[in-house]
C-alpha cells in the first residue's frame, strides 16, 4: 500500500475534513473519512483573523497551535476507522487555514503548524501547497484542477467540476485532456454570513430560508458589478475582496430589503456567477461538490441558469462524496511531492511552468 491522508479545513470555517487514501499501483482508493468540526471560539478567532487586528501575530500563532491539535484528531480518526497505524502512512497532506490570499501582491497564507501536527501524529506532514506556484508567478489557486484532470479526465468528454466551498471554483476538464479553472467568485461565504448575522446558524441548510424569499429588484446586478467577475482567468480570490464590508456597501442602497430577500438573492449570485463561467465551455454535465452541493435551492438556481441543457449532478455520480472531494486532492498532492512530480497546471494558476508543491515537516 502507498498510504496518505489529507486533511482540508477551507473557506467556510466549519471544521477539518480528512480522509485516508491508497495510492498503490495507480489507484486512489479511500480507505476511510473523517470530520472534526471547529469549537465556536476558534471558528471565531479564525474568521476575526481574516481582517487586519490587534496582536494578530500572537493571535494567528496560538490559532494555529490549536488547529494543529484538531488536525492530529482528524488523523487518529481516520486511522482508527481504518484500523491502521501512523507507521502505515508515509505522509499527511494538509492545506492549512486561508488567512490571506494576495497573490497580486507575492504572498498567501495559510494558519498551520506542521511541525506540531508531524510530532502530534507521528507522521511526515507535507504543507504550504501554495506558496511555490505563487513563487513562480501563479496565483497559486485553484489547485484543484491538476487532481480533477487525474482522476476524472477523459479522452473526447468534456466534464466540470464546481466546488462550492466559501469560495467557488471550477475545474473544466475538456475533451482533448487541457485544463482551465479559477476561481469564479462567491460559494458560501456571503450567504453564511448573512444568515449567522440574522439567525445565528452557520449556513442555510438546504437552502431552506433562502426558498423563503425572492430576488431583490436591482440588487443582483450590483453584486455582479465587483470587478472581479469580468477579470480574464488566470485568477483567484476569497475573504481578502468578498467579505460582510462588501456585501454591506452594496447593501446600502437596498436597505429596506426583507434578509429573506436577500438571501435568496446572494443564493442567486453564486448561482449565476458560476452558471456565466460554465455556459462558455461545451459539456454535457456539471459535478458539484463542496459544501454548496447540498444545498437544493442552490442547486436549483444553478440549473435554471444552465437552462436545462447541463446535467447538474453531485460527484458521488463520479464516486467521491462531495464534502471529500478537496481533502483527497490534498491526500494527492502530498503523494505528488513524495514523488517529486508538479503539483500545479499552469494553464490554470499562471505560473510560469510545473512545480513541485509543499514543504516537508519530517516525523
Amino acid at each position: 500500500m502507498s498510504l496518505y491522508i489529507g486533511l482540508m479545513s477551507g473557506t467556510s470555517l466549519d471544521g477539518v475534513d480528512g480522509v485516508l487514501v491508497d495510492f498503490w499501483a495507480g489507484a486512489v482508493r479511500t480507505m476511510s473519512a473523517a470530520y472534526v468540526p471547529f469549537p465556536a471560539a476558534l471558528r471565531a478567532e479564525l474568521l476575526a483573523l481574516q481582517a487586519a487586528s490587534p496582536n494578530e501575530l500572537e493571535r494567528e500563532a496560538l490559532a494555529a497551535n490549536r488547529l494543529a491539535v484538531l488536525y492530529a484528531e482528524c488523523v487518529a480518526e481516520v486511522l482508527m476507522k481504518a484500523d491502521m497505524k501512523a507507521a502505515d502512512v508515509r505522509a499527511v497532506g494538509v492545506h492549512g487555514q486561508t488567512i490571506r490570499h494576495r497573490p497580486e501582491l507575492g504572498f498567501t497564507r495559510q494558519t498551520n503548524n506542521p511541525a506540531l501536527l508531524a510530532e502530534l501524529c507521528g507522521i511526515d506532514v507535507i504543507a504550504d501547497f501554495r506558496s511555490r506556484d505563487i513563487a513562480a508567478g501563479g496565483q497559486g489557486a485553484p489547485l484543484v484542477p491538476a487532481f480533477h484532470r487525474a482522476m476524472f479526465g477523459e479522452k473526447g468528454r468534456t466534464r466540470v467540476l464546481a466546488n462550492i466551498g466559501g469560495i467557488g471554483n471550477i475545474s473544466v476538464l475538456h475533451a482533448d485532456g487541457h485544463v482551465t479553472g479559477f476561481d469564479t467568485g462567491p460559494g458560501n461565504v456571503l450567504m453564511d454570513a448573512w444568515i449567522s448575522r440574522h439567525l445565528g446558524t452557520e449556513y442555510d441548510e438546504d437552502g431552506a430560508w433562502a426558498a423563503t424569499g425572492q430576488e431583490v429588484p436591482g440588487l443582483l446586478a450590483a453584486l455582479l458589478s465587483e470587478p472581479y467577475f469580468a477579470l480574464p482567468a488566470p485568477k483567484s480570490t476569497g475573504r481578502d475582496l468578498f467579505h460582510a464590508d462588501w456585501l454591506d456597501a452594496r447593501l446600502a442602497p437596498f436597505a429596506g430589503a426583507a434578509p429573506e430577500d436577500v438571501m435568496f438573492t446572494l443564493t442567486r449570485l453564486t448561482a449565476v456567477s458560476l452558471a456565466d463561467a460554465i455556459r462558455e465551455y461545451k459539456t454535457e454535465a456539471v459535478y458539484l461538490c463542496g459544501g454548496g452541493a447540498y444545498n437544493a435551492t442552490l442547486i436549483r438556481e444553478l440549473e435554471t441558469e444552465l437552462g436545462g441543457n447541463v446535467a447538474v449532478k453531485s460527484t458521488d455520480a463520479l464516486g467521491v462524496p462531495p464534502n471529500r472531494m478537496e481533502a483527497l486532492a490534498f491526500a494527492w498532492l502530498a503523494f505528488r511531492f513524495g514523488e517529486r512530480q508538479a503539483g500545479n497546471l499552469p494553464a490554470v494558476t499562471g505560473a510560469r511552468g510545473e512545480r513541485v508543491l509543499g514543504a516537508l515537516y519530517p516525523r
